[in-house]
């Protein structure tokens, strides 16, 4: 009668088995997302200080063009009896026809901001702090020495909040505005020579050339410039 054959005993230098990798490999092209240290480089802090300083300048302007056109005083003129006392409606613009001018130019120098790029976009802010300093002084002036009659407090002082609105924007952009990048500048970032046509010899289409465009097309390049 046999016995059965014992299981070999094992080597003791062989190396332990490993388990069977369950994970998978780390998404590559469209699907992987770089997350820069730090919560995001130079060019996003200079993107939102460029966007913060627009969104102030066009708030401080548009309140100093709203409130120079709301009425500052209202002042009775008399005169002779019987004729009843004349009403004088006075608005910011009316007791300084310059105010609503001015305060429009500074709502156009956000435009301004963006559209220019480093020494230009300085002087730009160097010109939107004299201007948002020119509308806080004028809103100053004309609601508390040039208004007569009764004088609405409110809307002097809202068009000087403006101003002084206006203003620090500039002194932003004067101070820091040449580093903040210029818009549509992902364009112009380094890119491959030239990324490869989507579509292959007799007009098929090749998924490898495909992904790459997208890869391109994620990275803020424009696969059709070449």
């Amino acid at each position: 009668m046999s016995t059965p054959d014992r299981p070999a005993a094992p080597d003791a230098g062989a190396a332990p088995p490993t388990a069977p990798d369950t994970g998978s490999a780390p998404p590559v092209g469209r699907d992987a997302e770089t997350v820069p240290a730090g919560g995001g480089g130079p060019a996003s802090t200079g993107r939102r200080a460029l966007t913060y300083a627009v969104l102030l300048c066009v708030l401080g302007a548009g309140l100093a063009v709203f409130a120079a056109t709301r009425t500052w005083a209202v002042e009775l003129i008399p005169r002779p009896a019987p004729l009843p006392a004349r009403q004088v409606v006075s608005s910011g613009g009316d007791l300084l026809p310059w105010l609503p001018a001015l305060a429009l130019v500074g709502l156009a120098a956000a435009g301004a901001v963006l559209a220019t790029r480093g020494v230009v976009r300085r002087c730009v802010g160097a010109l939107l702090a004299l201007v948002g300093l020119g509308v806080a002084a004028g809103g100053a002036y004309g609601g508390f020495a040039v208004a007569r009659g009764e004088v609405s407090v409110g809307w002097p002082l809202l068009c000087m909040l403006g101003g002084v609105l206006a203003a620090s924007a500039g002194v932003v952009t004067a101070v820091r505005g040449g580093t903040w990048p210029v818009m549509g500048a992902r364009y112009e970032r380094g890119r491959p020579d030239r990324v490869p046509e989507a579509a292959g010899a007799g007009g098929r289409v090749d998924a490898g050339r495909t992904a790459a465009v997208w890869d391109a097309l994620d990275r803020g390049e424009d696969p059709t410039a070449g």
